[in-house]
């Protein structure tokens, strides 16, 4: 996105999470962290260089850890002197970098990166930009600000989605203020659904049902795994309060941008984004997007959408595997029985032993995935499947090698 924005004439700028690594080797972080966003089509970029809930814990400006001393370098292996926030992963520690390390507030992410992403915005005056703002909130761990705890009456997720909130309107009313609003087109999403961790399972308890009617969690392709918001704002161009059910997807902004500049893409580069300009700014009849393949965090669970119906290849959701309350994997039969959700595959939190080897759903007529309808549509299922195997990759046996005779 940031590359056809660039050559459009854009200033282009990244703010938040990164978390795309910095090649493909691991990254020096006491040197030059790239290829990363600059190298992608970035002016700019200032933020956290995995994600939130892992090592490092500092933050990096363009392709250097921000407040690195030459002779305070980061030591792998070793713990970091930051708080212990619950919910987060000390997984391959990298210590030392005291004082970059003391720039890193938990419970003042959101609010730091808000700044930096407004400062930027005011920096531009009148001429055209693009910023990407991935927020941390409201992935784990969940450390609102200060002003935003207790807020919500259901725990810490909820007023981390408080502050993620008040990052919206920070974020409006600084283009309101530099006059550009109505010029603007701004898109509000998410790169997955809720993720049913022990604080997630809290604001369960206490009355908040993170993904809603929709059935599972994050990692899995039950549709509360991956149906996210899409919320636009375009004035004169969106109409207010307009609604759209045509089925889109996070990678269709490539090409969806490119319309919009009139910047053609590269021949191979985004083969698989469609333009869905015409969904934002209109109502077409007809769908622009045929359908959907979307894979789940276990290797080789794959679904597809296409119309009404959803194919998952196998059985449950294909995420997560956790079993009972109070884990941080909690997910799959046993958190959506935990949940109170009902599916025809699923009783006592497990899969029944006569249930189908796949699913398909209507979605239509059964959004929250209730009734498996494998065995009632056979011919449905053989069509899903001759089309998702479309995109498997080849798997011909690997010949077995013979064994040399001994002389």
């Amino acid at each position: 996105m940031a590359d056809v924005m660039k050559n459009a004439g854009y200033a282009t700028a990244c703010v938040g999470k990164w978390h795309l690594g910095f090649g493909e080797k691991t990254p020096d972080w006491n040197g030059d962290l790239k290829p990363g966003p600059l190298e992608l089509g970035f002016d700019h970029y200032y933020g956290v260089p995995t994600v939130n809930s892992h090592p490092p814990f500092v933050y990096v400006e363009n392709h250097r850890v921000v407040g690195l001393l030459p002779d305070d370098p980061f030591v792998h292996g070793k713990k970091a002197k930051t708080k212990e926030i619950h919910e987060k992963m000390h997984i391959g520690d990298i210590g030392g970098a005291d004082a970059a390390h003391a720039l890193y507030d938990d419970y003042h992410v959101g609010t730091h990166l808000t700044e930096k992403a407004v400062d930027w915005i005011k920096q531009q005056k009148e001429d055209p930009f693009f910023l990407y703002l991935a927020t941390t909130n409201i992935h784990h761990p969940f450390t609102p600000a200060p002003r935003f705890q207790g807020t919500s009456e259901c725990g810490l997720y909820g007023d981390f989605v408080h502050e993620l909130d008040w990052i919206v309107g920070e974020i409006t009313m600084t283009l309101e203020a530099q006059g550009v609003a109505d010029d603007t087109l701004i898109i509000f999403t998410s790169d997955n659904g809720g993720m049913f961790n022990v604080t997630g399972q809290g604001a369960w308890d206490a009355g908040h049902h993170l993904n809603g009617e929709l059935l599972g969690f994050k990692f899995g392709v039950w549709e509360g795994g991956h149906r996210v918001p899409f919320i636009a704002k375009w004035p004169g161009k969106i109409e207010a309060g307009s609604v759209s059910d045509q089925l889109i997807c996070n990678v269709d902004m490539v090409a969806t941008i490119s319309a919009l500049t009139g910047v053609e893409i590269r021949d191979g580069q985004a083969v698989d984004s469609v333009n869905v300009l015409p969904a934002l700014t209109g109502n077409p009849q007809n769908p622009i997007r045929d359908h959907l393949v979307l894979a789940a965090s276990r290797r080789g669970f794959l679904a597809i959408r296409r119309g009404k119906w959803m194919y998952i290849s196998g059985q449950g959701s294909g995420g997560f595997g956790g079993t009972k309350r109070g884990r941080h994997d909690f997910a799959g039969p046993a958190a959506i029985a935990y949940a109170g959700y009902t599916n025809s595959d699923i009783a006592s939190g497990k899969i029944k032993p006569n249930s189908p080897p796949a699913q398909l759903y209507d979605l239509k007529k059964d959004l929250k995935q209730t009734q498996n309808l494998y065995h009632e549509f056979p011919e449905v299922v053989q069509g899903m499947e001759t089309l998702l195997e479309t995109y498997q990759p080849s798997s011909a046996p690997t010949p077995k090698k013979k064994k040399a005779k001994k002389q």
